[in-house]
């Protein structure tokens, strides 16, 4: 179904995709009533088949429409509209109009390699001034991963998809069937890869991974199949940061690993404490943490979800109108809290062990598989044996050879519906480069140029030269302007300051003068009478100085010729 073209609720003219994920694509669009360029997101069509979702969705996008803040994208509005796809059947389509960004997705800033320590504390500096604005809102993200957050040609952040996360995840039935609409299982919680209700601090835990994966470049954790990356963030504990790029600092280390704590009451409780520690962090201090303040209020826990012994202890801890008989809980309740908590962590265990990826994804889903580095008659063998459909695009790139899979769209493990067009990016190998000219330049400001370029200074031609100073570029091999791969080395040819003179011996005065004067040589012929020889006819050349041999340019030429009368 090609929706571009398409005029929904009667004013957003629908025009061309610029972006695509597992649970809708992106157009850009125009509001003909408001005459203003915006985003269209149009939601894949199943989403609406539960009518209890069309509802939540328009809710969710009604409270993120009240949000305005410069790190949000603002949503102008969304519904449904009731389309006929190519079988003819009328299907509803929801879709999000929202505020247009001129910028680049952050995954795609993160493919390209980690980045620098302070641009990472930037970038999650202005992810948490979103959160703290929408949680004081009371709005939970619950889907903060790289594919939701703009950065603007400006460095500015924008997070986007507030709110549209819930009204998915209240209509699915299952963790794994949030996982098929919601994409990647890379930055879950583990409260939600538990099936858990969330809360403030979840969109922590994922702002979290997005730190790790900005300072290393991946995130945290990685599976064959998002259940394998879920069951990680529940019983996992992640590297340092450090020890995948020694440039994150030990303070930073500190900030990473608090953030994913699995224990969300030992986490970072509010975005304002976790931006706090990330810029004591990135001014070379390691934040100081206290222990947290009991959360139950904030987060509408109640005592009714405590267990027996949990309930008992704290009874034993508040009321002062129990008398303690020992210093220390009795035996029993040590006894059962241990046991508690051994048959908590063995269900756990077998929860996790008993999941098949298979069992987990709705029969219309597949799971993008890795295909780096493998040939493109591989990646499309394997992506059709999951009733996918591969497209190839070509790319330049230096770090696969010719023919090896860069990366695809959508990327490994999102999870996507039978059928999804799947671009598979093949390498051309190195991005070819245009030699730069590097005429009259110094040596070191060519080698500067070609370095620039990419390109490497080979063998250094020395060349004789008429008027070219000495030491200076005459031309390169291949020449100026040739297309060659990046890397390539690149021969100068370089003046000597110095022309080749002949024996002029024997030629007359006029001929050797012209010869010394032409362009080639620009030598100055100096005539020098000698009284001591006979004159001859044409006055030829008896002797010269210098004899011959390479000369500095622009040199006199001393010509001798004879004109005695005996």
């Amino acid at each position: 179904m090609n929706d571009e073209g398409r005029v929904l609720a009667g004013r957003y003219r629908v025009g061309a995709l610029i972006g695509r994920g597992g649970m809708s694509d992106v157009h850009v669009g125009v509001d003909s009533r408001l005459g203003r360029q915006v985003a269209i997101k149009l939601l894949k069509p199943q989403l609406a088949t539960d009518p209890s979702f069309r509802m939540r969705f328009r809710q969710e996008a009604q409270s993120a429409a009240r949000m305005a803040h410069p790190t949000i994208v603002r949503v102008f509005d969304a519904g449904e509209e009731t389309v006929v796809d190519a079988s003819g059947h009328e299907v509803q389509l929801p879709f999000i109009v929202m505020e247009y960004v001129e910028g680049r997705l952050l995954k795609d800033i993160i493919r390209e390699g980690p980045l620098e320590p302070q641009a990472a504390v930037r970038v999650i500096d202005g992810i948490l001034t979103a959160l703290e604005y929408s949680h004081r809102a009371g709005v939970v993200h619950r889907d903060i991963k790289p594919g939701n957050v703009m950065i603007t040609t400006a460095g500015q952040v924008k997070v986007m998809d507030f709110g549209i996360a819930r009204a998915v995840s209240d209509s699915a039935t299952t963790v794994a069937q949030t996982t098929a609409i919601l994409g990647t299982a890379s930055y879950f919680s583990p409260e939600q890869a538990k099936g858990e209700t969330v809360d403030a601090r979840t969109d922590l835990y994922s702002t979290g991974v997005v730190l790790f994966e900005l300072l290393t470049g991946r995130p945290p954790f990685r599976g064959d199949t998002p259940v394998a990356v879920a069951y990680q963030h529940v019983s996992e504990r992640p590297a340092k940061p450090s020890a995948i790029n020694p440039r994150v600092s030990p303070a930073l280390d500190t900030v990473v690993l608090r953030a994913l704590v699995k224990d969300r009451a030992q986490r970072y409780q509010t975005a304002a404490e976790f931006r706090a520690d990330v810029d004591v962090a990135a001014s070379g201090r390691v934040p100081v943490h206290h222990e947290p303040e009991p959360t139950a209020a904030l987060f509408g826990a109640a005592t009714g979800s405590l267990s027996t012994s949990e309930l008992a202890l704290r009874q034993l801890t508040e009321d002062d109108t129990m008398s303690r008989t020992q210093r220390r809980p009795p035996a029993v309740w040590i006894w059962a809290g241990i046991i508690a908590v051994v048959v908590i962590v063995v269900a756990v265990m077998y929860w996790a062990f008993n999941l098949q990826p298979t069992d987990n994804l709705p029969s219309n889903a597949r799971a993008i598989p890795a295909l780096e580095g493998t040939s493109w008659e591989d990646a499309s063998e394997q992506l059709e044996q999951l009733s996918l459909v591969p497209t190839q695009a070509q790319e330049a790139n230096d770090a696969f050879e010719a023919g090896q899979v860069i990366r695809t769209d959508p990327p490994a493990d999102e999870v996507v519906e039978v059928g999804t067009e799947v671009t598979v990016y093949v390498s051309t190998g190195r991005q070819p480069v245009a030699v730069p000219p590097l005429e009259n330049l110094t040596i070191d400001a060519a080698k500067a140029k070609l370095a620039e370029v990419g390109l490497v200074a080979g063998v250094e031609n020395r060349v004789d030269s008429p008027n070219v100073p000495a030491e200076t570029i005459l031309g390169t091999t291949p020449a100026s302007g040739a297309s060659v791969a990046a890397g390539s080395t690149v021969d100068l040819n370089i003046s000597s300051g110095e022309v080749t003179l002949v024996d002029l011996t024997g030629r007359t005065l006029s001929a050797a003068s012209d010869y010394l004067r032409a362009s080639d040589l620009q030598l100055n012929p100096v005539s020098t009478p000698d009284s001591s020889c006979p004159a001859k006819q044409g006055s030829p050349v008896v002797r010269q100085n210098p004899g011959g041999g390479s000369v500095p340019q622009h040199s006199d030429v001393q010509l001798i010729y004879c004109t005695g009368t005996g």
